[in-house]
């Protein structure tokens, strides 16, 4: 696997994770409450996103690459073993599972719950939490790019990425109509988090001064590396640490 294979393939799957999150709650916001309001909150979402992408994105390419490079690997390792470490309690059984559908459920409850808004009036509750989704998971989405494209030289490819993965769950979803549910989001977040913490172990290396053996190739022995580690770990925890119950294995 190539550096930049390794770069597109990273950027794909954690934006899948992101998109997912949130086109579950646009999904049962606008299917419960309409879509007009509810398109609103998602475009204001985007227009604020962009904003944060043209202020932020220039200004990356000022700093020396030396320092990016350690400064955002230091902060993409943490990031990734934050994922990494809820991925392992997952597949341990130590921590409920992820379930797009019950939190498509519960979305759609309370979106039922509030007061519906006069039929020519401004419902923002559906206008706020589809805006909030968009945000919140696109800033992720924003951090995931800038970091990976500015560290690699790469952002258009980056970009790339993450655009191809939220069309696909954009399209899935309203093929569907319906929470991506049979998406393996606890696995993905597993696989996500093992590249993560893996770039950002070589990046912080690099930015500290570290010449890696192999150039690129030592990327994928780092991969091969923290993903035996976590796999490890993840037995270990099933064998030792008792199970959460079954009736709670599944976690909003």
């Amino acid at each position: 696997m190539s550096a930049t294979v390794a770069l597109v393939l990273s950027v794909f799957l954690a934006c899948i994770v992101e998109a997912v999150e949130a086109l579950t709650v646009v999904l049962a916001v606008g299917v419960t409450r309409g879509w007009r309001w509810s398109s609103y909150g998602v475009l204001a979402g985007v227009a604020a996103l962009v904003v944060i992408v043209a202020a932020l994105g220039p200004a990356l390419t000022v700093i020396p690459l030396q320092v990016l490079r350690l400064v955002v690997g230091a902060l993409l390792l943490v990031f990734g073993l934050q994922w990494l470490r809820k991925a392992i309690l997952r597949a341990s059984g130590r921590k409920a599972l992820h379930d797009e559908a019950a939190t498509f459920a519960a979305q759609t409850e309370a979106a039922r719950a509030e007061e519906a808004p006069p039929a020519a009036g401004v419902d923002a509750y559906a206008f706020s939490l589809c805006f909030k989704a968009v945000l919140l998971e696109g800033l992720e989405v924003v951090f995931i790019v800038l970091t990976f494209g500015a560290n690699a030289g790469r952002i258009p490819l980056a970009a790339l990425g993450a655009v191809a993965a939220i069309v696909v769950v954009t399209a899935a979803g309203f093929l569907v109509r319906g929470p991506l549910s049979r998406v393996p989001e606890n696995q993905l977040k597993f696989v996500v988090g093992v590249l993560l913490a893996s770039f950002g172990m070589f990046w912080a290396g690099e930015g500290a001064g570290v010449v890696w053996p192999g150039a690129d190739a030592a990327l994928v022995a780092l991969i091969a590396f923290t993903a035996v580690t976590a796999t490890a770990y993840t037995v270990l925890l099933r064998a030792r640490m008792p199970h959460i119950e079954a009736s709670e294995q599944v976690q909003r």
